[in-house]
């Protein structure tokens, strides 16, 4: 039997020895990122600390595994749930949270995943939740801890039948304290999963959709006696100035007639005296005066389809009746035969 020799046992220990290190290098080595924590499970149970610190690190090929759980902050959503003031006002809290894992061996022993730790914080945020609010009546839960002052427009507080408008009930606690309050119950229970929770806020507070259109019904009927309480006083002053015009109107057209009255009882003493002037200067002016004045009347009173009733001795009737006997003339003077 020949000899191998040297050098090409060399080579072959050394393709060998590469080829082992191609196939177990990938499986022993690990890369930590910044934002991600490791657990390494030998046969499914975890073996040594957790590593926190980002970097490469090794493992055992083949028998150990690699659980990566993230190291950020992370976000909880919760699902709007209706419940019970301590008044008995049913209303639909939307709460949300930010949380992160402390504790990431007991995280990874107790819940494994973040699907199950959503779970859980849905259950325990959820619970708290409702023993708050609860506990509590709803002003405490829409208003903040500082109680502050409202201001008023004067006409719609005088309009205001039932005197409550910017009226607000003084708190003792407040929508703040209260969610200090969920923080302060729910966060040792998570303490117990290795997971610490930083916040938890109210999104959105609202009536269930059965109570909220009462509420918007009764808010609608204040204001329309609010709205009518300002309609009946508008109606009222509008009488009051509508009454006032007319009373002025009747006092102009009352003085304007007086003064055409005025005026014309003037002219009327004027033109008689120029009258008088002119017709009572002899006898016969004044005859021809009161002839022309009985024409007028005559003119006036008298026409085709008129019919009079006088009496003998009627002033009226006696320049008719003096014209009867007057003898008539013909064309140059001269009476007829």
């Amino acid at each position: 039997m020949s000899q191998i020799p040297k050098n090409a046992l060399k080579g072959f220990l050394a393709i060998l020895i590469l080829a082992v290190a191609v196939i177990v290098l990938p499986s022993a080595l690990y890369r930590v990122a910044e934002t991600e924590q490791a657990i390494i499970t030998q046969f499914g149970k975890p073996v040594g600390e957790p590593v926190t610190s980002a970097g490469l690190n090794f493992k055992m090929p083949f028998v150990q595994k690699v659980n990566r759980i993230d190291k950020r902050v992370l976000e909880w959503d919760g699902t709007p749930t209706e419940m019970p003031t301590k008044d008995k006002t049913y209303i639909l809290v939307d709460t949300f949270g930010r949380w992160r894992i402390s504790d990431p061996l007991k995280y990874f022993q107790r819940l494994r995943d973040e699907r199950s730790a959503q779970s859980r914080l849905d259950d325990i945020l959820g619970s708290e939740t409702r023993n708050t609010i609860a506990r509590n009546e709803l002003i405490e839960v829409v208003r903040t801890t500082k109680n502050r002052e409202v201001e008023i427009d004067e006409a719609l507080a005088e309009a205001d039948l039932s005197g409550n408008v910017g009226v607000l009930k003084p708190i003792s606690k407040g929508r703040s304290t209260m969610e200090k309050e969920i923080l302060g119950a729910a966060a040792p229970k998570l303490l117990e999963f290795g997971i610490e929770l930083l916040d938890v806020r109210f999104k959105r507070i609202n009536y269930n959709r059965s109570v909220q259109q009462r509420i918007f019904d009764r808010m609608i009927s204040e204001r329309l006696q609010i709205a009518e309480r300002f309609r009946s006083e508008g109606q009222g002053e509008a009488a009051k100035i509508i009454g006032g015009m007319e009373r002025d109107l009747r006092e102009i057209k009352s003085e304007a007639y007086r003064k055409v009255q005025s005026i014309q009882g003037d002219a009327d003493a004027k033109a008689t005296r120029i009258y008088a002037e002119a017709y009572n200067q002899t006898p016969e002016a004044a005859e021809l005066y009161n002839f022309v004045r009985t024409l007028e009347v005559y003119e006036e009173v008298l026409d085709s389809g008129t019919t009079l009733v006088l009496s003998t001795d009627s002033e009226l009737f006696k320049l008719l009746k003096d014209a009867e006997a007057l003898p008539m003339t013909d064309a140059v003077g001269s009476p007829e035969p």
